[in-house]
């Protein structure tokens, strides 16, 4: 399904309803101004996609919508487009079989309209992203058991630098602070023994408030490379509906999955299956020696029509059993913007669809792609209902990233299900706060429960995750109990917390247990004197709070992140901390942008 904009005039304002969902600016100039002058974008031609167009809601808005189809499709006649395709959206409105309302375009993406949009038009957005509070501070005396499944997807990072590059800051629900902390290699402990990753821990005093400490926990994976992986059933599952009809679309994908078949080895087979109005095999499982005809089924592809991505999944699912390989990788690809709506189109039941065919022994990898309709939400749940990993490729330089440099992380599974317990010592802590990982968090008692379904690391993947904790007698962010308990036992006192992690073999069902004691002892006394993968992980975590409205890095500032990566940024074999800085520093000047035309604002208000 394709985006698009309305190109409106104030008069039309009136005949709104409240519900209808699209951003208005009043329009001083003439239509039949030349378009450039103007400084406004033309329709695009999606714009006669009916799927797209149904999408709309509120039969009693029909009237106010033909108003707005006649008035754009005489604003297309000025650009030299075709009136008929505007005409339609009035047709589909009338016919009261609109649904879903189009959802307004947020503040946070004044810097993506047109220059003179407060004058005149406005870019209708429609992304969508899982509202999620921030993990709140919690008292260790009340609740000294923190439970959570591990995570190692990275697409809001790339998301965000999609949006930091476009000259917009990202929408809050956009950032996912763990995501944008694990996106980074760092140099852990790799395991030991039986062990399919090593686990360690490091405590530092927290940069932005005094008194607290960060607590990290960090886990290597043992690593594969291609070489060693067992062979690989995959199935490229791509989308080529009308809304991948862009340049950071269906041409993307096409060069990213490109990159991937290079990769390919004798032993492993791909299947190509596509989805538009409906899915179709392309290509049946063919040797990744045959990397030509691979290739080539993946050039003839051509973006058009809706998007029935349930049937997609099914026939997908239908060809990775048709090539499973016993003891080997067998996952599917997918590969689209996940704008669905052909068949099952509502989240929980396409969730619900990756979580049962997980069981087949099939998992499931995302890889996003496009803007402005981009439903980022269903990319990264359905990648964890099955049991895969959720990726957003915003150029070519991320897509080798994902599917060259760590492709054995991609596809290879070392851990299933892994699930983190930290019980704090309430004789050390009085306070904590899961940093990121809101949608991962699991009840007590899911930890001991093998039927709860946690996350997945790949092979070679570190996971970082952050506490930020208070001792005993620092101040915090909570006021003191007026009947508080006496005095905590002083056993175990040099003991910070006492560390849990849950997780099975890829082979097995029954999950094993490790437990880790944190000792108090382990803290370093200044930020400075930290470990380099503490700082960076650190300056990161930091970002993504500011990023998301800073409720608690007080007067930390983004120039104080950049400072703090600039410092930590280590051997950075790949740029990628380099660009982190820059990325930091480009935020503060958007940010310093908004400031300043909101000032600007207010002063000519007054006037």
């Amino acid at each position: 399904m394709s985006g698009f904009i309305l190109l409106i005039r104030q008069p039309l304002l009136a005949g709104f309803s409240a519900g209808l969902a699209i951003s208005l600016a009043a329009c001083s100039a003439a239509t039949s101004e030349a378009p450039a002058k103007l400084g406004r974008p033309a329709l695009p031609a999606a714009l006669n996609d009916s799927a797209l167009l149904e999408q709309l809601n509120e039969p009693l808005m029909a009237p106010a919508v033909q108003q707005v189809a006649e008035s754009a499709a005489k604003n297309r006649a000025v650009i030299g487009e075709d009136k008929a395709d505007a005409m339609q959206l009035g047709k589909v409105a009338a016919s009261g079989k609109m649904k879903k309302p189009l959802q307004p375009m947020s503040a946070s993406f004044s810097a993506i309209a047109p220059a003179d949009s407060a004058q005149g038009y406005q870019d209708v957005y429609r992304e969508q992203y899982q509202k999620l509070a921030s993990n709140p501070v919690l008292a260790v005396a009340e609740q000294p058991v923190s439970t959570f499944s591990i995570d190692v997807d990275t697409g809001s990072y790339a998301n965000v630098r999609r949006f930091l590059n476009g000259g917009s800051l990202p929408p809050k629900d956009a950032v996912r602070l763990e995501e944008l902390v694990n996106y980074f290699p760092y140099a852990y402990a790799p395991p030991q023994g039986d062990t399919p990753f090593g686990v360690s821990t490091e405590l530092a005093p927290s940069p932005w408030h005094a008194g607290s400490q960060l607590l990290r926990v960090a886990i290597k994976a043992s690593d594969l490379q291609v070489a060693e992986l067992p062979p690989a059933n995959l199935v490229f599952l791509v989308d080529v509906s009308g809304s991948m009809d862009r340049r950071d679309g269906l041409p993307l994908v096409q060069s990213t999955l490109k990159l991937l078949v290079e990769q390919l080895r004798p032993q492993d087979h791909v299947a190509l299956v596509t989805y538009a109005g409906d899915a179709q095999v392309v290509l049946a499982s063919t040797a990744g020696s045959e990397k030509a005809k691979i290739r080539a089924a993946i050039d003839q592809l051509a973006a058009g029509g809706s998007t029935a991505g349930e049937s997609g999944i099914q026939l997908a699912y239908q060809q990775a059993q048709l090539g499973f390989v016993s003891k080997g990788i067998n996952r599917i690809l997918l590969a689209t913007d996940g704008d669905f709506n052909v068949g099952i189109s509502d989240f929980d039941s396409l969730k619900q669809l990756a979580a049962e065919k997980r069981k087949t022994g099939v998992s499931l990898t995302t890889l996003g792609f496009g803007t402005d309709n981009y439903n980022e939400q269903l990319m990264e749940q359905l990648a964890d209902a099955g049991d895969g990993n959720y990726a957003y490729i915003d150029n070519l330089r991320e897509a080798r990233k994902v599917l060259v440099d760590q492709l054995g992380s991609t596809l290879a599974t070392v851990a299933r299900d892994v699930k983190i317990q930290i019980e704090f010592n309430p004789a050390q802590v009085s306070e904590y706060r899961l940093l990121g990982y809101e949608n991962r968090a699991l009840k007590r008692e899911d930890f001991s429960n093998d039927k709860i379904d946690a996350g997945e690391i790949g092979a070679g993947h570190t996971v970082t995750a952050l506490y930020e904790i208070v001792p005993v007698g620092a101040k915090g962010w909570l006021e003191p109990l007026h009947f508080a308990q006496g005095a905590q036992p002083a056993a175990k006192a040099g003991e910070l917390a006492w560390l849990r992690l849950r997780y099975k073999t890829p082979e097995q069902e029954r999950s094993r247990l490790l437990e880790i004691p944190i000792k108090a002892s382990a803290r370093v006394e200044t930020i400075a004197t930290a470990s380099e993968d503490l700082r960076f992980a650190a300056s990161v975590a930091a970002f993504a709070q500011q990023l998301s409205g800073g409720q608690y890095t007080g007067s930390f500032s983004l120039a104080d992140s950049a400072a703090l990566a600039r410092g930590a940024k280590g051997e950075d074999r790949f740029g990628l901390r380099a660009e982190f800085v820059q990325l930091v520093e480009l935020a503060q000047s958007l940010q310093a942008g908004q400031h300043a035309q909101a000032g600007q604002h207010l002063h000519a208000k007054a006037e």
